[in-house]
């Protein structure tokens, strides 16, 4: 099955020479939640707005949903859902009436069930008489994502969907994005959030300098970049760390714990060895805890090798 997204050598570059995007390649699976990370100024939003149509790429292809961007603008966008990150809706017109517009604004026919099926599915319908600006942040917030559902898009692009919400909503927000998936709308997002791309996304990519450093399944990218530590609680506090236990490991300020970090991959993780080590020194101790790597650690350590 061909890609529902297909990037080929898109690159932007201002009039200032100032270049946000180089030579990025990507496919996105039909059907996937893919997150793209990156620091600020990495490139992602501009790479949104390109095949969204906001903003005009220099040099490239995207075909969105087999329509290319350019050639055949309107079939391209019919095909695209865009969330952006600011709420920007019109605070003075009902749910109703926004989702309504926003259907028209595509040539689609109207389609109440559809909009009342969007609606309910986002914990809208109580509110569909509601104006926008008696809402709460949390509610604009699922109210733009109805707008961006309107004319039953295939893709859907979220832009920091849960910047600003509470922890509690966020996770609401996470259940509706799957559903959302689970119901055939292939998720495109942006998020600072690393605990958002942990959670709910299958693959995904990192950008730093308008360039993709890695697009990786993220469960193939926890184990090829993952580290584990062991933490070894000290029975009696240290002075300095003792020589001849090698590089990885290290001594925490109070001198209680020593901390290793091998990788998971390797056959031999080296801990053996290394309490055999502890043993002939004479260092006892009373813990051990094991710690797998976060996404959030790979990420800055993809990003600051990128940078150094």
């Amino acid at each position: 099955m061909p890609p529902i997204v297909s990037i080929r050598g898109v690159g932007k570059t201002y009039p200032n020479d100032f270049v946000a995007l180089k030579s990025v390649d990507l496919d996105i699976d039909r059907g996937e939640i893919f997150a793209l990370l990156g620091p600020n100024g990495a490139g992602k939003t501009t790479l949104i707005n390109i095949i969204c149509g906001i903003v005009n790429m220099s040099r490239g292809v995207i075909l969105a949903d087999g329509h290319d961007i350019v050639k055949d603008f309107r079939g391209a966008r019919s095909k695209i859902g865009l969330v952006p990150q600011e709420l920007s809706t019109d605070a003075f017109e009902t749910v109703w009436s926004t989702v309504t517009f926003s259907r028209g604004l595509f040539g689609k026919k109207a389609n109440p069930a559809h909009l009342e099926k969007v609606l309910r599915q986002l914990s809208l319908w109580d509110k569909k008489a509601s104006k926008i600006m008696t809402l709460s942040g949390g509610m604009k917030r699922r109210v733009l994502i109805a707008k961006a559902l309107s004319h039953e898009p295939t893709i859907l692009f979220l832009d920091e969907p849960t910047a600003g919400v509470d922890v509690e909503l966020r996770h609401d927000m996470w259940k509706m994005v799957r559903e959302l998936r689970d119901n055939g709308v292939t998720i495109i997002l942006t998020t600072h959030y690393i605990e958002e791309a942990e959670e709910m996304a299958d693959r995904i990519g990192v950008i730093n300098k308008g360039a993709l450093i890695v697009v990786e399944d993220k469960s193939t990218l926890m184990r090829r970049l993952g580290k584990r530590q062991l933490e070894i609680v000290l029975r009696d506090p240290l002075a300095k760390l003792p020589d001849g236990l090698g590089d990885n490991v290290s001594l925490s300020k109070d001198g209680s714990v020593l901390t290793y970090s091998f990788d998971v991959q390797t056959a031999e993780t080296g801990i053996a060895p290394l309490l055999a080590q502890l043993g002939k020194l004479g260092i006892d101790f009373k813990d051990l805890r094991s710690k797998e790597s976060s996404l959030e650690d790979i990420f800055v350590g993809l990003v600051h090798g990128e940078k150094s």
